[in-house]
């Protein structure tokens, strides 16, 4: 019996508040519903120290439940090892995550994976998330929207 070839990405971001664990359940979520799920390894880590080991802010927690995305998310930070070898994509959330990846990327000898914005497989454009922690209900519901359609798009794009 042949193996079957796995995919990998790591969503990153400087936080583990909204964005990044949001961005991880829909895309899992994404996966299970097209029956695609043991073909995929996903993650994500951050790139500060602020978050590590907690877990995602409540009131996106409550959205992602809210929309049947099982959520099970605690911070860890970025590694070397994540560069070298262990993903084939690495989809980031805005510029300073650009910066602080190619920074750490140049780390490391035959770095694998691609460094791509998540905002760029968004349909309607919208480049970059407007993570705000102090953001109200219907912030994190815009959030969980524009992870939807990114996160779909990416999921086309490589399947």
């Amino acid at each position: 019996m042949a193996e079957q070839v796995t995919k990998s990405g790591v969503f990153v971001c400087l936080g583990n508040l909204c964005l990044l664990p949001t961005a991880e359940a829909v895309f899992r979520k994404l996966v299970t519903e097209q029956n695609v799920s043991d073909t995929w390894r996903i993650d994500s880590a951050v790139t500060s120290t602020y978050e590590l080991g907690n877990p995602p802010d409540d009131r996106g927690q409550v959205c992602v439940k809210k929309h049947g995305s099982p959520m099970s998310h605690v911070a860890r930070q970025v590694t070397k090892e994540d560069f070298a070898a262990a993903f084939d994509c690495i989809l980031r959330m805005d510029e300073s995550n650009r910066r602080d990846l190619n920074r750490k990327s140049n780390q490391v000898k035959n770095c694998r994976p691609k460094i791509e914005l998540l905002g760029s497989y968004e349909p309607q454009k919208q480049l970059i998330f407007e993570d705000r922690y102090d953001g109200s209900n219907a912030h994190f519901e815009t959030i969980y929207q524009q992870c939807v359609r990114c996160c779909r798009a990416a999921l086309e794009k490589v399947r």
